[in-house]
């Protein structure tokens, strides 16, 4: 969560955008920045709770894939309403999964959701799989640039997680012209990034500041 929001704060400086794909070291649940810590407890099932940067509702993270992308000013990107930035998103998703052979289709309106939880019910431009969410995504916009961070809940075993980022990435080269460039971040963006993590994703006062 530290890593995205210091990207956020650099967007601008960006010269492109950003995709990371990364993983939990340990079960963990996030939650949206604008919702309560007594409810979002309730529902967590004992697993640690972190506040996130962007909105929406509660996430588990236990065998799920999780990414973000960060935008600076000028990409066309920051130029969408959100529930237009959220159809491209899972668009893309979903082609990804084509190429590897997994058919899934976009929720064509909302399905009522369990209290504060992303994965129970959907919202419109979600992605389905057999009629149960796949994938979700919370979004945060300001001044600097725009954060996506997504969550796709396990898909069949059958699927690779390195095959579908790959074809993530094919998707985007081939309908958009994106050339991939490994980002390798400078030494003080990693301190930064640590401080952070330390002094507001770990700290108590943060995560229960609602």
């Amino acid at each position: 969560m530290a890593w995205d929001e210091i990207c956020l704060t650099q967007a601008n400086a960006l010269p492109h955008p950003l995709l990371r794909f990364y993983e939990w070291a340990t079960p963990a649940t996030t939650f949206g920045y604008f919702q309560n810590y007594e409810s979002v407890a309730k529902q967590a099932h004992g697993t640690p709770l972190i506040r996130r940067p962007t909105g929406g509702g509660i996430v588990p993270h236990i065998n799920d894939w999780t990414y973000s992308l960060v935008f600076p000013p000028s990409a066309p990107w920051c130029q969408y309403r959100a529930s237009e930035s959220y159809q491209q998103l899972h668009e893309w998703i979903q082609r990804a999964f084509l190429q590897v052979n997994l058919s899934t289709q976009l929720n064509p309106c909302t399905i009522a959701e369990g209290p504060g939880s992303c994965f129970i019910g959907a919202e419109q431009n979600d992605l389905m799989l057999d009629g149960i969410k796949l994938a979700g995504a919370a979004q945060r916009r300001n001044r600097q640039g725009f954060l996506i961070q997504g969550s796709i809940q396990p898909p069949p075993p059958s699927i690779s997680r390195n095959s579908w980022e790959t074809a993530f990435l094919t998707v985007a080269s081939d309908e958009w012209g994106i050339e991939w460039v490994k980002w390798e971040p400078e030494s003080e963006l990693k301190r930064q990034a640590e401080s952070l993590a330390q002094s507001k994703y770990s700290n108590p006062d943060h995560i229960r500041k609602r």
